[in-house]
């Protein structure tokens, strides 16, 4: 199974009439997040599911991402991804998916490297920055790479940014 990493894209902030659950990507992630979907198509990521936290922001990073992958398939929501997710619950869903499947998982800081470190054994396993992507194919992570660097990061084995 190969599984993509995605942190959302940068976000407007919180105030008291937009709560935490309702923030929407600011102008910046809107165009980080096209820009990362277009680097995720170039590296050949062709997804059979995608998985987005129900958070606004979440959600909006993975449309923008599969707008740019051409994915014309669902974009479900996993409340195991949202911030106060369990990461239990997300390795079980994934039991559930085809051992040859590729599934993007959009989702927040601290939850996702947390998933990642899980994935892959690494207790090191780096936070992921907005709008960065980490691909980890079995137990090993085999890229990453954010919105605007200039090549992903890593070979093999992944090489701390």
């Amino acid at each position: 199974m190969t599984v993509f990493l995605v942190r959302h894209a940068h976000a407007v902030d919180e105030r008291r009439d937009l709560p935490d659950p309702a923030r929407h990507l600011s102008v910046r992630g809107r165009g980080a997040a096209r820009a990362l979907g277009l680097r995720l198509r170039w590296h050949d990521c062709t997804p059979t599911a995608l998985w987005a936290s129900p958070l606004v922001r979440a959600v909006s990073t993975a449309e923008l991402v599969a707008a740019a992958l051409e994915w014309s398939g669902p974009i479900e929501t996993l409340p195991a991804l949202a911030p106060d997710g369990s990461v239990h619950a997300v390795l079980a869903a994934l039991t559930t998916l085809a051992p040859d499947s590729v599934v993007l998982m959009f989702g927040h800081e601290p939850s996702i490297s947390s998933l990642g470190a899980r994935l892959t054994g690494d207790e090191d396993f780096a936070a992921l920055a907005k709008a960065q992507a980490v691909r980890i194919d079995g137990r090993v992570a085999r890229w990453r790479f954010a919105h605007d660097d200039p090549a992903p990061i890593g070979s093999g084995a992944l090489v701390a940014p």
